[in-house]
């Protein structure tokens, strides 16, 4: 995390990817867990900060088969939201594999109260769906449907055979064939669908050039501007950039919302807020909109011979689950739409081929919220991603400039410290400017040396930096150092007795008794938001599922580090 020393070990980067999918598969057990506890207690007895703490949660107190199961349930819920239909078909004869249960309703092909001369065509298990639609409708999915990537077409305007009535049709292809997500077009927007369309991604390109003239440098100011030009888009009462940090938790890094809700910037939240499996689902689909968390979702039905429940994975209806409806609803929140910011994972890039394309990871979402109902048709969401595509490659500028300073930061720095080793060795490493901790983001800095101590910033007495020494020579005698940002989950016995000051250590042996030390303070000591505050009369304070219990949780999580 950010606010927390950052873990570096003697066999560099493959020991910190094993790190990063350690904690990827402990953090998933412990959503699974959080979800079971959810489900069997419901939202009046759960107890949200008290099962939120992932650090107590190990894969002993999860069955794999529950998380097994847990995770289907995220990409294979058999459930959409209402505000459109989908259909699964065969991909070479578009015959319904499956199909939601609003379809037939929702496509106008419902028996009518006065018998029509015309028949009805039916949905059902088996049926071709280009008959439910006109001639050109049909022809329209055929084209996009014989091509390589099919979501280049997507939206497809289809019109119902029997009414005229149109969709927007969004097309991905799933292991068993196609899903086809139908959302309603309204029959005033037809005429303007094509412009609409244009028109919205007109707008994200002036929101892409203004990101692209902002002076590099300023990772604030970037994330700032991208919420604003979200915010111009899409007309949400609130907008947020997230940031996932390397602990998984998460920050609101940048914010604009309407006058009178209650600020998030500066709310940092445990990990198991957007669990594991969401954001997977990120990757996959990297926009992500819910119209309405309080309406019913509805069913999917499927062909009986289907080995399993329908990959919803891809949908752009996939309902929410129950907790996070949940969450939302707390919040005031009725709407969202969710962006993922994906970037070049680096750290995987150490140890790729040359001719492998580069891994990605999510780095962060920048998400939208509103107080009542609110639907972004398809064009304007595709125009929002684009946009993000755009603010992920900024951002990998940004990011890889901020290693590049300071890499030379730590060179010129390094350089200096050595000189002044060869006029005064060791002492001038701390007596002089710059010192050792110019090189580490840290609170404090000591040398011990020939049992004598220099000591800078906030740091262990000397009795405490002594018995610092006597157990990593006793526990960690074949290492030549140690880095950690909980020296209580290191081990180390006299953790406690070290107080709030100190909290994470990196020491490095010079000699085979004398050491370096760099020291951190709890993170929680320094995260300040302005939502912070704590009613003693709120019963429900830190029970609920809301952004007030997840920032209490969060501290709970980093007591220790």
């Amino acid at each position: 995390m950010s606010s927390a020393m950052t873990n570096h070990s003697s066999s560099g980067s493959g020991v910190q990817r094993s790190r990063q999918n350690w904690r990827a598969v402990a953090q998933t057990t412990a959503d699974a867990q959080l979800h079971a506890v959810f489900e069997q207690s419901g939202d009046i007895a759960f107890d949200y900060t008290h099962s939120i703490n992932a650090s107590r949660s190990t894969s002993e107190t999860v069955p794999a088969q529950a998380v097994t199961a847990y995770l289907q349930r995220m990409q294979r819920g058999s459930l959409i939201q209402p505000f459109g239909c989908v259909v699964a078909v065969e991909e070479r004869s578009f015959r319904a594999l499956a199909y939601s249960e609003n379809a037939p309703e929702m496509l106008d092909l419902l028996p009518q109260s006065v018998p029509s001369v015309e028949r009805r065509e039916s949905l059902g298990i088996g049926t071709d769906i280009r008959i439910l639609f006109t001639a050109v409708s049909a022809a329209a999915l055929e084209k996009a449907v014989a091509a390589v990537d099919v979501s280049m077409f997507n939206p497809i305007v289809m019109h119902c055979r029997s009414s005229g009535k149109p969709f927007n049709a969004i097309v991905h292809r799933i292991d068993i064939g196609l899903v086809v997500d139908f959302e309603p077009v309204k029959s005033a927007d037809l005429v303007v669908t094509t412009a609409g369309a244009l028109q919205s991604h007109k707008l994200a390109a002036k929101a892409i050039s203004r990101l692209q003239a902002l002076r590099v440098g300023d990772l604030n100011l970037l994330c700032n501007s991208v919420v604003e030009e979200v915010h111009k888009l899409t007309g949400y009462d609130r907008v947020m950039a997230y940031k996932f940090h390397e602990d998984e938790h998460g920050e609101v890094v940048a914010e604009i919302q309407k006058p009178g809700l209650e600020p998030y910037l500066g709310l940092h939240y445990p990990a198991t807020d957007i669990p594991q499996a969401s954001r997977f689902l990120f990757m996959k689909n990297r926009v992500r909109m819910i119209c309405d968390c309080r309406a019913v979702p509805v069913r999917v039905v499927q062909h009986k011979e289907l080995k399993r429940p329908l990959s919803l994975a891809g949908s752009t209806l996939r309902a929410p689950h129950g907790c996070h409806g949940q969450y939302m609803a707390n919040m005031g929140s009725v709407a969202s739409l969710a962006m993922a910011i994906i970037v070049t994972d680096n750290e995987d890039q150490i140890h790729s081929q040359v001719h492998q394309p580069k891994a990605r990871k999510l780095w962060g979402l920048v998400v939208c919220h509103h107080t009542t109902p609110r639907a972004v048709p398809f064009p304007l969401r595709s125009a929002c991603e684009f946009l993000m595509q755009v603010f992920g490659l900024q951002l990998n500028m940004e990011m890889e400039l901020a290693v590049q300073m300071r890499e030379k930061h730590i060179l010129h720095t390094q350089t200096l410290l050595c000189d002044m080793l060869l006029r005064d060795a060791p002492v001038g490493i701390v007596s002089e400017s710059p010192n050792i901790m110019d090189l580490i983001n840290c609170d404090g800095a000591a040398l011990y040396y020939g049992k004598r101590f220099w000591l800078l910033g906030t740091t262990p007495t000397e009795a405490q930096i002594r018995d610092l020494a006597e157990w990593l020579l006793d526990v960690h005698k074949d290492s030549t150092g140690l880095s950690t940002d909980s020296l209580a989950d290191a081990g180390y016995p006299g953790a406690a007795s070290l107080g709030d000051a100190v909290c994470g250590m990196a020491a490095a042996k010079i000699t085979p008794k004398d050491f370096l030390f760099w020291f951190r303070s709890h993170t929680a000591k320094e995260i300040k938001w302005g939502g912070a505050r704590h009613d003693p009369e709120d019963r429900d304070d830190g029970r609920k599922m809301h952004p007030r219990s997840s920032f209490k949780a969060f501290l709970e999580v980093v007591k220790r580090r």
